[in-house]
């Protein structure tokens, strides 16, 4: 194994001996923050197909419709109960005129998105289109600002436009372009990835126009959050730059996409691959939690007070292009389900200090929950565990301590061997995710739930046969959740068995 391999996991205690039972420890009389639902948040670019044909196909499409929103798209994004999306971009942001996507639809001009494949973008879905679509799912938005081919003057007219409720003549184009009153924008960031295609600036020279922007934005009546580009994987300089400005700022984001083979120009497939990128994949993305942790200690002394969240608007995993696919469409495996709830279980350790996260991206692209083709939607396994963890939104963490974890080893990796997560869920109840890493070996788990006393518990499970198992538009549940019952109670214990490569989801009334 290598240096940087074993350093990595004694920082987070991974090491240990392979144990045949693994006790895990639910410290429910030490309660820590509130899991805020925006770290279940979405992301939705123009890029692909994820507007057009995944959210939108229009107004005199065949395929059902509510106002030109794909209805069965609509239906399984609100039974997520997604808390907010992201738009729109992504590297799109830094390109996008907002004026050229409102007014009449057949009168706005064509443009081309020069971020994504030189396309012809019609504009089609513009502002007023995202916010039915964000009203639509019960969300809130986050808008994502032009600072690299914009001004400050440009999303000052842009909020204003949004969400004043004045009768200045933005206003006034707002209603007669049939939007009354003014909508809701929580979130606002000022450009994207600001280190490369929204700009290709250094931390200083940004950071100065930030100071600049984020003076003049205002949604009056609102509580506006504004949210600075900030770094991505190990960088740190992002964070350390806008940490100390002493500026209007809400929130940093970082973005940390995961790769099979961490080489960007040969990544890795989404669904031909073995156990050994099956455990790399895995290992990369556990390393969330390294660049997540240097954030937040340089935040921690630049703001002790906590006034500055973390925001990793953009995570997910990220493959080799799909063969005659739109662009960054890629399957969605079982692999990718163990990404998303590592992941997770990462985010409800730093809830303190992260606010908000962002999958990449909602539909057709990248780490999609759904998949679209003409009249047909599938669910991906990403899907099912977004939905098995909803509980956890706005739920209260609480500590897990695992007993001699042991560890998977393949191919020069080692990660632990499983993984856990543990909240009091908005209803009193209390939730536990366990997963197996292994895609081999079951793992009988012992789960201590001290001054609680497990009665009536509930589990669903999500695995399957094949580690690149999906779910296909000839196949679509393949990889779906079910319920549990291989477990046994004692007291304020549970036992159980905990399949290879699978997560359950627990939860005690």
């Amino acid at each position: 194994m290598s240096k940087n391999k074993v350093l990595f996991l004694a920082l987070f205690g991974w090491i240990s001996t392979q144990a045949a039972e693994v006790t895990i420890r639910i410290e429910t009389e030490d309660p820590g923050p509130v899991i805020s639902r925006y770290l279940y948040g979405h992301f939705l670019e123009h890029l692909g197909r994820a507007v057009y044909d995944g959210v939108w196909v229009g107004t005199d499409s065949s395929i059902p419709n509510q106002n030109g929103l794909r209805s069965d798209v609509l239906g399984a994004l609100k039974a997520l109960q997604v808390p907010v999306v992201r738009w729109p971009g992504g590297c799109y942001a830094d390109e996008y005129h907002w004026k050229t996507g409102v007014g009449p639809r057949e009168e706005r001009p064509i443009t081309v998105n020069m971020s994504w494949g030189g396309v012809e973008e019609t504009n089609a879905f513009g502002t007023h289109e995202f916010f039915e679509f964000v009203e639509a799912l019960g969300a809130d938005a986050y808008i994502a600002g032009n600072l690299g081919t914009g001004s400050a003057r440009e999303m000052v007219e842009w909020l204003e436009y949004m969400t004043s409720p004045t009768e200045s003549t933005l206003a006034e184009s707002r209603r007669a372009n049939d939007r009354t009153e003014p909508w809701q924008v929580p979130f606002f960031g000022v450009g994207n990835e600001s280190w490369g295609c929204g700009g290709n600036m250094r931390p200083a020279y940004y950071a100065d126009l930030y100071r600049q922007t984020a003076e003049f934005l205002q949604a009056r009546g609102q509580r506006l959050r504004k949210i600075a580009s900030g770094g991505y994987d190990a960088r740190t300089d992002w964070t350390e730059t806008l940490s100390q400005i002493d500026a209007n700022i809400d929130g940093i984001s970082h973005h940390y996409y995961t790769t099979p083979t961490g080489i960007w120009a040969a990544k890795g497939s989404a669904t031909d691959f073995e156990e050994d990128q099956w455990i790399s994949t895995l290992w990369r993305a556990l390393h969330v939690e390294e660049h997540i942790a240097a954030q937040e200690a340089i935040l921690e002394e630049n703001d002790p007070e906590g006034n500055i969240g973390l925001y990793l608007d953009e995570w997910g995993t990220w493959y080799d292009p799909t063969p005659d696919a739109s662009a960054l469409f890629q399957q969605n495996t079982l692999r990718d389900a163990m990404v998303a709830a590592l992941h997770f279980h990462v985010f409800h350790r730093h809830a303190e200090r992260v606010h908000m996260a962002n999958i990449a991206q909602t539909v057709n692209v990248l780490q999609a929950m759904i998949l679209t083709e003409d009249d047909v939607m599938v669910l991906t396994p990403t899907y099912h565990l977004f939905k098995m963890y909803i509980p956890f939104q706005d739920a209260t963490f609480v500590p897990v301590s695992i007993d001699e974890l042991p560890t998977y080893s393949h191919a020069d990796y080692s990660v632990p061997a499983v993984s856990a997560t543990a909240a009091i869920g908005t209803d009193g109840n209390r939730y536990v995710s366990v997963a197996n890493l292994d895609p081999r070996e079951a793992a009988e788990v012992t789960l201590e739930t001290p001054g609680v006393i497990a009665r009536n518990p509930s589990a669903t499970i999500l695995t399957a046969n094949e580690m690149a198992s999906h779910n296909s538009f000839d196949a679509p549940d393949t990889v779906a959740p079910r319920p549990f019952d291989d477990l046994s109670i004692d007291g304020n214990t549970l036992n159980l068995t905990l399949p290879a490569k699978s997560i359950v989801m627990i939860e005690l009334h």
